[in-house]
């Protein structure tokens, strides 16, 4: 495979795709020759920093490749961390380059838009003669058990909440709400104080809240969150930012809360679970969630949003329609990675069902065996096994929770043998640190929302 004059050789190539090319095998083959020093570094909500400091061809020949291999740099650092201000330095030619793809009407204007959005601040890239150090403010956070504690977990198809006294849940409900397809922002408020009052009426008293929910959080506030899609901005700003603070407070006072991306949340009940730190966890569903509990069992404050993390640097990669992309992570670990493979197997979809039906089709056809289905199973293997060796360079972390419907059955079983096989075989150093694994039921009794529950601290 050859991509820029950048050639990248593998052993384990996807059934479905045989034109894969694993962004990290990509990026390591085009630092081999590359000896030019260039420093990016991305500033953050509070001061901090993302830091890296790599090595650029920088001849004409090279140009191509080295503009490609930074960008997508750039763009990985800016949606697993997050960040508003990209500082470039030991080369004024990539920072030209980066000023006209990260721009309003520029190949990565949906990035652009989207961090100055999340961070309320305008999107700049600034030449510097030496970036910033590193920064990072990672937080203590979760595994609190004592006393009278709700925790809400806010999905978009259905509401979880459950009141935990002393570790032990004494109460928890499932209730079906709409929260996407609805503009009116008090829908959701109201069904957010609905759940931390059903909660409530099962304990003594209310002495904290946590609540997991999809979206990005920056001190409590709701950044940017799918729930709340059909909002209006003028009412977003409004009402959504500060939904779940209103909701808390307005129903109990001046208690603890905590509000937490999902992924986050996840990987913590992961790590209560594991009795470990160090975990990354990954949802596929429909998209790729993923959160983060480092070392030392904190959350980072990081977006997490690998489903916007490029993966694949072939050219002709599918496009994601949200935001404009190709060859990120959407397209390989969610029920679009197995829809898009399904029909290159043989499987016919019907075109009018919706994506959770036509990966339902392609399951129950996993479940009777059908080689078709497992096809596209070994290739989202065979694109897991490689990007988990990524991702490990990308967080170093121990554990992998694998999670979310496509992970369900026989089809996850596949997948997690598959990717066990490619990481043994082309990443044997990754392979005997980091350990890919499936939820059990200790996981299953912790729950996102009792591990939301256990998030605020008492003080």
């Amino acid at each position: 495979m050859n991509r820029f004059g950048v050639s990248v050789e593998l052993k384990h190539i996807p059934i479905l795709d045989p034109e894969f090319m694993p962004l990290m095998r990509f990026n390591h083959a085009f630092l081999a020759d590359a000896k030019k020093p260039v420093g990016i570094a991305v500033e953050r909500a509070d001061g901090q920093m993302a830091s890296c400091h790599t090595f650029i061809h920088g001849t004409p020949e090279m140009a191509q490749a080295d503009h490609y291999y930074i960008e997508r740099i750039v763009k990985t650092i800016l949606w697993m961390k997050g960040g508003f201000k990209v500082y470039v330095s030991g080369d004024e030619g990539t920072y030209e380059y980066l000023k006209t793809v990260y721009c309003a009407g520029g190949q990565q204007e949906f990035d652009w838009d989207y961090m100055a959005s999340v961070f309320e601040h305008p999107f700049e890239i600034v030449l510097v003669d030496e970036i910033p150090e590193a920064k990072d403010a990672p937080k203590a956070i979760g595994g609190h058990l004592g006393g009278c504690r709700i925790g809400f977990d806010a999905g978009g198809s259905d509401r979880k909440v459950s009141a935990v006294v002393d570790g032990e849940t004494v109460y928890s409900e499932e209730v079906v709400w709409f929260p996407k397809i609805n503009s009116d922002p008090d829908y959701h408020y109201d069904g957010i104080v609905a759940a931390l009052k059903s909660a409530a009426e099962h304990m003594p008293r209310v002495d904290a809240v946590g609540v997991s929910s999809a979206g990005v959080f920056i001190n409590n506030r709701t950044m940017n969150a799918s729930l709340f899609l059909k909002v209006p901005k003028e009412l977003y700003d409004k009402k959504v930012k500060d939904i779940y603070i209103r909701a808390i407070r307005d129903t109990f006072g001046d208690v603890p809360y905590c509000v937490i991306n999902d992924g986050d949340v996840s990987a913590l009940a992961g790590a209560m679970s594991l009795n470990d730190n160090s975990v990354l966890g990954i949802a596929m569903g429909t998209s790729e969630a993923v959160g983060y509990v480092d070392e030392e069992g904190r959350i980072t404050g990081w977006l997490n949003e690998l489903a916007f993390v490029p993966v694949d640097a072939q050219p002709d990669a599918m496009r994601d329609e949200w935001s404009g992309d190709i060859g990120c992570g959407v397209k390989y670990f969610s029920q679009d990675g197995v829809i898009k493979l399904a029909p290159r197997a043989g499987i016919e979809l019907d075109e009018s069902a919706s994506p959770a039906e036509k990966l339902k089709a392609v399951q129950a056809l996993m479940a009777q065996d059908d080689p078709r289905a497992a096809k596209v199973y070994e290739s989202i293997g065979v694109y897991l096994g490689h990007t988990l060796a990524y991702y490990y360079e990308l967080y170093g972390c121990r554990h992998v929770l694998l999670l979310g419907r496509v992970m369900s059955g026989k089809g996850g079983d596949l997948i997690l043998d598959t990717a066990k096989k490619v990481l043994a075989d082309e990443y044997p150093e990754a392979a005997g640190k980091m350990v890919p694994e499936l939820p059990d039921e200790k996981f299953r009794r912790v729950g996102q929302s009792m591990a939301a529950a256990s998030l605020p601290e008492i003080k």
